[in-house]
């Protein structure tokens, strides 16, 4: 017989006929006669409902502080390059200056390729949905938050790196004297060492593609929209609602704005995909298979929300990969 087992049946049974007898004794007896409820605790009473644990429910309450905050990721023409580049940092200051998205924002995981805020914005939403599915008596909050996540992931700094990291990426010729700027560098061929852009360099307006101020049209940038497709199909997924299948603006190169919905992302993916079965570019010469996993799961959500039916060139990526 397996002790641990009975134990924990017998707890379970003990605090129920606790909590039933206690309840039922409150229901009949005067004020002057109701037991003392001290000695259970609320770990003690079990739910039928759905609902969070505590972990969960701080989580949750840091993304809506997060969300909610009005920090700036729209252009201000004084961007100063974002800390990828592999610029000099310096301890962070928590305390938020008006300048850019705050610093909770993760800008600092996995450089010198995801360490962007935008990356955030989308590693958040996962949590949003999953958290959605268990209780989904709490859509407001839910849909509030991943309308904020979606909306940052269209301002100007959510590109910042399509947008700032123009030409060929500096000291790519001195990569062993910056060896943090291109980890891995060692490895590459020798025909490419000196006249080939790091990891991370998204080199908008290099040739042959040329300077492509729109950061979702583009033909590389794949990194950017894949992810923004899969947020803004997460949206639809979590509230039922139809916004960003209507026309919206994205904010490009020296903020030129350009209009897209979301059902025209995946229009674009899958002709890309359907032009380039070996995948589209993330930055301009890189494709990566992460990358491309995220545009897959976007297209295949859109797909089961019925606003696409896309989701079969992404399956011939696959098969070509084997």
């Amino acid at each position: 017989m397996n002790t641990t087992v009975d134990n924990s049946k017998r707890n379970f049974l003990k605090a129920t006929a606790l909590a039933g007898g206690a309840a039922a004794l409150t229901s009949c007896a005067t004020s002057s006669t109701a037991p003392a409820m001290s000695g259970i605790t609320h770990s003690q009473i079990p739910s039928f409902y759905p609902q969070h644990n505590e972990r969960t429910k701080g989580w949750l309450r840091f993304l809506w502080q997060k969300a909610t905050f009005p920090d700036d990721w729209s252009y201000t023409g004084e961007e100063e390059l974002p800390w990828g580049i592999g610029l000099p940092r310096d301890e962070v200051n928590w305390d938020y200056d008006g300048k850019g998205p705050h610093p909770w924002w993760d800008q600092y995981s996995s450089a010198p390729m995801l360490s962007y805020p935008r990356f955030d914005l989308a590693d958040s939403s996962y949590a949003v949905m999953l958290m959605a599915d268990q209780t989904p008596a709490w859509r407001e909050v839910y849909t509030r938050i991943m309308d904020e996540l979606a909306t940052r992931h269209t301002a100007y700094w959510a590109a910042i790196d399509w947008n700032t990291f123009i030409g060929p990426s500096p000291n790519r010729e001195n990569y062993a004297d910056y060896p943090q700027l291109a980890p891995g560098f060692q490895a590459w061929p020798e025909r490419v060492r000196g006249n080939y852009d790091r990891p991370g360099w998204t080199a908008n307006g290099v040739e042959p593609w040329g300077l492509q101020p729109d950061p979702i049209g583009a033909d590389g940038n794949l990194f950017f929209r894949g992810w923004l497709n899969l947020v803004l199909s997460i949206y639809k997924y979590v509230s039922g609602d139809e916004k960003w299948e209507r026309p919206w603006m994205i904010a490009g190169y020296q903020n030129e704005q350009f209009e897209w919905t979301q059902p025209r992302i995946v229009e674009h993916l899958h002709r890309q995909y359907t032009d380039h079965p070996e995948g589209p570019q993330c930055e301009n010469t890189k494709i990566w298979p992460i990358c491309n996993s995220s545009a897959g799961l976007g297209i295949y959500l859109s797909d089961q929300l019925g606003v696409s039916n896309a989701h079969g060139v992404f399956e011939n990526w696959i098969e070509f990969m084997k």
